[in-house]
């Protein structure tokens, strides 16, 4: 039996959900490696979440040493049909003011060298991923931003970043002109991950901050993103509780079948090794 229906990825800031009852910890094993840290089960709203400290409670990983394959595939081991994650991000644009939240609907990749996939030794998949998030998961998260009151934007494109520096006066306005709307640097390999698990996957962004584009705010500093994040965790914490709360029990979209007809490899040439370290994503288009 599943452990957990939904998962929760809290970003900078959210390194535990306050209002989890029966809450216990539990460390998953993947044929990828260690997640970022224990994940925290129990229920909120009466719903089985499964909660990850992206970063490690701490703060002690930085994006580029995640290891975003275990995270995801440990929230498939666990059960989880639906993520919602909660990630820091830099404005990109006047509208999308500091305190804010953002529902992205659209990534844009300048990470360099990240595994982005499950897939290779002996079985390869390409899935779709022109609608990279759940539609149903962004209209619930919206509803949940109006009901709590907080000021949202839903929509727009998110730029992931290598990091761990922030971007240069350059690169933030090239963004800018390409009309990208908010930068981070975590969610795109969550979002890919997530589809080819066949799980839901959507984006409640927090914006800390102008980046570094605006000539107000011509520095991104630490202390800048923190004392946002200290003013907006807890509204982000409303939203998620109130998202759980919310969430179909029944998925109605396309994410649950993402890989039905994604497999391209021959099956009688998928390999021993291949067929048994995927055999969770895979094992119903295998048999």
């Amino acid at each position: 039996m599943a452990q957990a229906e939904i998962g929760i990825i809290g970003g900078s800031g959210l390194y535990k959900m306050p209002g989890l009852q029966a809450a216990r910890e539990v460390r998953i094993t993947t044929p990828f490696g260690r997640p970022s840290d224990a994940f925290v089960l129990g229920k909120v709203e009466g719903r089985r979440v499964a909660f990850l400290a992206r970063h490690g409670r701490g703060h002690v990983l930085s994006p580029s040493e995640l290891n975003f394959r275990a995270n995801i595939y440990a929230m498939k081991k666990l059960g989880v049909e639906r993520i919602m994650a909660v990630s820091a991000v830099g404005s990109l644009q006047e509208d999308l003011r500091p305190l804010d939240m953002v529902l992205p609907t659209q990534f844009f990749d300048r990470t360099r060298g990240r595994i982005s996939t499950f897939f290779g030794g002996g079985l390869v998949a390409h899935v779709g991923f022109a609608e990279p998030v759940c539609p149903v998961e962004v209209e619930v998260l919206a509803k949940s931003c109006e009901g709590t009151g907080a000021r949202y934007h839903k929509g727009g494109t998110y730029v992931c970043i290598e990091g761990p520096a922030f971007s240069t006066k350059a690169e933030s306005n090239l963004y800018r002109a390409w009309g990208m709307n908010v930068v981070g640097m975590t969610n795109l390999q969550e979002a890919k991950l997530a589809r080819e698990a066949e799980i839901c996957y959507a984006t409640l962004a927090m914006v800390t901050d102008y980046d570094c584009w605006h000539p107000e705010h011509e520095a991104v500093t630490v202390a800048q993103v923190i004392d946002c994040l200290n003013h907006n965790v807890e509204n982000a914490q409303r939203i998620i509780s109130k998202a759980v709360r919310d969430m179909p029990r029944e998925r109605t979209c396309e994410c649950g079948t993402a890989l039905a007809h994604a497999l391209i490899t021959d099956r009688k040439k998928v390999s021993p090794q291949a067929r048994k370290k995927l055999a969770l994503l895979v094992g119903k288009y295998l048999r």
